[in-house]
């Protein structure tokens, strides 16, 4: 079944990240062997890295993927929003990935100027994809703020832990049935991405578990098979544990009873 993001259907339920990778061939392939039909991209990192950001943007454009701009590196609403402009500027999306970073350590967002930007970029015709806490209370203020889709952590950007509270997740997933939750940031193996599909989540995003693999390109074939499995697994209705064991040969019609 196709996911829908703001109008825009898609087939696949990763969104991959596009940096940190060792070259441009190996990022391109592991598009390709994922399957994936969306790509992050963090305008002010490419940016920064004067005439090759421009090789790089071309090299995105050329994957003939949708483009997904983020704000990564942010601190502020103003950062945010400003940086969101230029990005719509150089892909012509109204998409963005919003970012504004609370803590330099935990890369944790700071969820007031988060609701405060998104609120500016919603009244400005953008179709905003916020990365944000598992708290309840955020999501309903950045859906109230325009937001059609929420990203929740599962753990610090980067830190490869996996779902750490996962009671929160699935608190997120039953208030919220039927917005597009996307889990952003802390998945490290492909385990862990069965895990939150299995509760209802609609997508993974995630760069880093992929782009510091020995293989990226495997890698990033693992996490797609690993997202249709926990996706198909939820859809067709999963066994829930039980506090006794229940025989899977039925004792019924048996001629002798030990």
């Amino acid at each position: 079944m196709a996911l829908e993001l703001y109008g825009k259907t898609v087939s696949s339920r990763l969104l991959l990240g596009t940096a940190r990778y060792p070259s441009p061939a190996i990022l391109a392939e592991a598009v390709r062997r994922s399957k994936t039909e969306i790509v992050t991209v963090s305008l002010r990192r490419e940016t920064a890295g004067g005439k090759a950001g421009g090789a790089f943007f071309q090299l995105i454009r050329d994957l003939g993927v949708h483009v997904l701009p983020n704000t990564a590196g942010c601190h502020s609403t103003r950062e945010a929003v400003l940086t969101a402009q230029m990005a719509r500027e150089v892909f012509g999306t109204n998409w963005i990935k919003l970012e504004v970073i609370g803590n330099h350590d935990t890369l944790q967002p700071n969820v007031f100027e988060l609701v405060e930007a998104a609120k500016i970029l919603n009244a400005d015709g953008f179709e905003v994809f916020p990365y944000t806490t598992d708290d309840l209370v955020v999501g309903q203020r950045l859906l109230a703020a325009g937001c059609r889709v929420l990203m929740p952590w599962c753990a610090p950007i980067g830190s490869a832990m996996g779902p750490q509270n996962l009671p929160a997740l699935k608190s997120m997933r039953a208030e919220f049935p039927d917005v597009p939750l996307i889990v952003d940031a802390g998945i490290g193996r492909p385990s862990h991405a069965t895990v939150v599909m299995e509760l209802g989540y609609d997508a993974v995003l995630l760069n880093t578990a992929v782009a510091s693999a020995g293989d990226p390109a495997a890698m990033a074939e693992a996490f797609a098979r690993a997202i249709e499995a926990g996706h198909m697994a939820r859809e067709a209705g999963m066994l829930e544990p039980r506090d006794m064991a229940v025989p899977s040969t039925p004792v019924i019609g048996k001629g002798v009873f030990a």
